[in-house]
């Protein structure tokens, strides 16, 4: 197999250069992006559940920049978070509130303060996700399970069930709904991973239902015409150094596929919420890990010999000068 993986990956990958320079300067010490190259007249605002941190918190940076208004949410507080957004991304507006997703009740009041603090909703991304820890079903309680299926799956029924309320109402106007989808999503175990994989299993269903929902109707009962348009996407952001995928990591995970295919929360940010605002077709696909960069990747790594930016040989996370981490190797980012 991996024979055939470095053919397809030399015939299909362009050339790259083998040296490695490491950051000069702390990611958060980083310059943002200009503002004139981002900033667009902003189609209605962003909410982003699981925004405390990791990609969540990235993609407001993103969206912000391009001078969107953003509600980020979380089951912890998000006052530092908040303030961190505000000083680095000045060309919108973030507000935030506390939100368990698995709970009905707190979405739907996290949709009434949206609704408050944004007006129209534009994009709804439904990104608050757990893994439950890295072990065995047998090895789990009743408790763990029943908390990751809430959160990964109940979590994203409520909130787009809330989302697509509000967008209903929103006379004119286009609101786009994201569920984040995760290992497990294309069927593959995910040992180890059992629920998680599972709730994320399930996502691609409720998003193609729902798309033909919205276009198709239900058979048998008359189609319902809302005053808003709704779109339902799926959104994946790949493999993201948070602590979603660091926890309970050993240093062969880190090693491979981590070291290979990873990336950090900005970098995929970055990428996606472009595509975000360029997708205009219901049930759409925003992914990170394309075909073409998982070949480039790997044609890096095996062909060229390229290590890792983020992982040693030994498997452990490479920590850069003026970064924070925890004991798992997961960066702050504020």
């Amino acid at each position: 197999m991996k024979s055939v993986a470095y053919v397809l990956v030399a015939a299909l990958a362009p050339s790259f250069s083998n040296a490695f320079t490491p950051p000069s300067t702390p990611f958060s010490a980083r310059p943002v992006t200009s503002s004139s190259s981002l900033y667009a007249m902003p189609d209605g605002g962003v909410v982003i559940t699981g925004s405390a941190g990791g990609v969540g918190f990235a993609y407001a940076g993103e969206f912000m920049d391009r001078g969107y208004d953003v509600v980020i949410c979380d089951v912890k507080d998000c006052t530092a978070a908040a303030k961190a957004l505000t000083a680095r991304h000045p060309n919108g507006k973030v507000f935030h509130t506390k939100c368990d997703v698995s709970d009905a009740s707190s979405c739907e009041a996290l949709g009434q303060f949206a609704k408050e603090k944004l007006g129209n909703i534009g994009y709804w991304i439904n990104n608050a996700g757990i893994n439950g820890g890295r072990r065995a079903l047998s090895e789990l309680t009743m408790s763990q399970v029943e908390t990751v299926v809430k959160v990964n799956l109940l979590g994203i029924f409520y909130c787009t069930k809330v989302a697509m309320d509000i967008m209903a109402e929103q006379e004119g106007f286009t609101g786009h709904i994201f569920n984040t989808v995760g290992s497990g999503v294309k069927g593959g175990g995910t040992p180890g991973y059992a629920t998680y994989g599972a709730t994320k299993r399930g996502l691609p269903q409720l998003t193609a239902s729902l798309v033909k929902e919205i276009d198709e109707g239900v058979q048998g009962y008359p189609k319902k015409q809302t005053k808003g348009k709704i779109q339902v996407h799926s959104l994946s952001p790949g493999m993201v150094f948070t602590k979603l995928l660091l926890d309970d990591s050993t240093p062969e995970l880190r090693k491979f596929p981590f070291g290979v295919l990873a990336a950090q929360p900005e970098e995929v940010a970055a990428d996606l919420v472009p595509k975000i605002l360029a997708t205009k077709t219901n049930g759409g696909i925003v992914e990170f890990l394309t075909t073409d960069r998982i070949l480039n990747k790997f044609f890096e790594r095996f062909i060229l010999q390229k290590k890792s930016e983020y992982i040693d040989d030994d498997g452990n996370v490479i920590k850069f000068p003026g970064e924070q981490y925890d004991a798992d190797g997961v960066r702050a980012l504020y």
